[in-house]
């Protein structure tokens, strides 16, 4: 079994540790989050170890970021990147429930919860989080550190940019852009491209004004 690191005492960190002990692929050592209230103390039976900077006390471990944010995500890659982490570490966790189609591709360090659908031709890239119940369909393309809620339905084509967020039960009609860093909130319906950085809510989903609320976000379990 290969050691595996969690990042971040997380809601994601507690779906991630259920998925790893229900199979024979990890052997999960523990938590590493820079909160020091956290350290020493446990998450669902595992241990806060210490923060990320301990990272090179375990050379054999894989490392899994469960953090919702996808910008989040991408620094704590790149600050693991600066403590000597290299290329190859990251595990890609996928629920024994998903099945990867030839012609699929799913990149380092994603995690892919329970009753995810791919059908042909998807492509994920790197670090990105999929909630139980999304499904892609032909030709999807979802960028580094995109999340998506559960539930989330993509039609074909789509393209979802790097850090992008769709909230639970929203869905993307075929060949729409989402761009990077955009938030899509909870059960809109996308008719339309989203452009980068902005906040689309709705039934169709239109621009939110600057500084509103959407629910559903912003992912930070």
């Amino acid at each position: 079994m290969t050691e595996l690191l969690l990042v971040a005492a997380s809601g994601l960190a507690r779906e991630v540790m259920a998925l790893v002990r229900g199979g024979d692929d990890f052997d999960l050592l523990g938590i590493l989050d820079d909160d020091p209230v956290r350290v020493g103390s446990v998450l669902d039976g595992a241990h806060v170890l210490g923060p990320l900077a301990e990272v090179g006390k375990h050379p054999s471990a894989r490392v899994a970021v469960c953090v919702g944010s996808g910008a989040v995500r991408a620094d704590i890659v790149r600050r693991l990147g600066a403590l000597g982490l290299p290329p190859g570490r990251f595990a890609t966790i996928v629920h024994p429930s998903v099945a990867i189609p030839e012609g699929c591709t799913v990149g380092e360090g994603s995690i892919l919860l329970a009753n995810v659908v791919m059908t042909a031709a998807v492509s994920l890239g790197r670090h990105v989080v999929v909630m139980p119940g999304v499904t892609f369909t032909y030709g999807d393309v979802a960028d580094d550190y995109a999340t998506f809620g559960a539930g989330v339905s993509l039609g074909g084509s789509v393209v979802v940019g790097r850090a992008a967020y769709l909230g639970m039960n929203s869905s993307v009609r075929q060949r729409i852009r989402v761009g990077a860093r955009a938030v899509v909130g909870m059960g809109a319906a996308v008719v339309s491209d989203v452009p980068e950085g902005q906040t689309w809510a709705g039934v169709p989903a239109r621009p939110l004004a600057q500084g509103a609320q959407v629910v559903g976000g912003r992912g930070e379990s």
